[in-house]
């Protein structure tokens, strides 16, 4: 299921979602253009090397082992720098793509200053999550996933009535439906714990489902801390009627679009 975008349109322009959208594809670029993946080495997030800033550490890679330099800052820094990193075009593309079907609605709520803290935070938050999982582990980290998850958390806190539009494939199997967000955030959630509860202990490469799963947890915790505190902007005046569109439109089944 791909989620293409939400019910609830933003009252004002998202600037710093579309700033970190930017600064991603910035250095994504920069990674294209690095053949070595020198910036992988040095500004991804190596747990070992964290934890032991001036030891030796060695990254199996493939039937090989490859030395690891020095982080290019300095080692707890690179817990930030790497949220700014990706491991290809897909995760590039899949990560910016949810924050800017997400941001937009949790940035509105939150202003511009507090969400860009937030995000950076949530960040942070993953990275450390994934540091306590995988402390001896000598792979190097990378990924805005944990600071998108944070986001994704905040949203299901905030906006418990928006509803997504899915594009869902399966094998030939091609069509648009409805869900509510709260289904598709808990059932992303659940992707992420059930993988993350197996690999506990593990140490290696792939995917870091505990940063997922700490940046979610945390981001919806703030939200619902802010909101106790009553220190967010005031919800979108268009929420219901857009909602009530939305309904107008549905399909015979699963809320489906026309144009089957």
């Amino acid at each position: 299921m791909i989620p293409l975008r939400d019910s609830v349109p933003a009252s004002r322009t998202p600037i710093v979602t579309y700033t970190m959208v930017g600064l991603c594809t910035l250095v994504f670029l920069a990674q294209l253009a690095d053949p070595r993946d020198d910036l992988v080495l040095r500004y991804g997030m190596v747990p070992a090397r964290v934890f032991d800033p001036d030891g030796l550490h060695v990254m199996a890679f493939g039937r090989q082992s490859l030395r690891l330099p020095q982080a290019g800052v300095a080692d707890w820094l690179t817990l930030l720098t790497c949220t700014f990193l990706h491991g290809g075009w897909m995760h590039f593309l899949g990560n910016m793509w949810f924050l800017w079907i997400f941001g937009d609605n949790v940035e509105d709520r939150f202003g511009r200053l507090r969400f860009l803290l937030f995000y950076l935070g949530c960040g942070v938050a993953a990275s450390a999550a994934h540091l306590w999982s995988a402390p001896d582990s000598a792979v190097p980290t990378v990924g805005a996933s944990g600071a998108i998850a944070g986001v994704m958390g905040a949203y299901l806190l905030l906006y418990p009535h928006s509803r997504v539009q899915m594009l869902v494939i399966w094998g030939f199997f091609v069509d648009l439906i409805v869900l509510p967000a709260p289904f598709f955030l808990g059932y992303w959630f659940l992707l992420q714990l059930l993988p993350g509860l197996l690999s506990a202990g593990q140490v290696g490469g792939g995917v870091a489902w505990w940063a997922h799963i700490g940046g979610f947890v945390v981001g919806a915790g703030i939200a619902a801390l802010l909101r106790a505190r009553e220190r967010l902007r005031p919800e979108p005046p268009s929420r219901v009627l857009v909602r009530q569109q939305w309904g107008r439109h549905r399909g015979p089944r699963y809320g489906s679009f026309g144009g089957r």
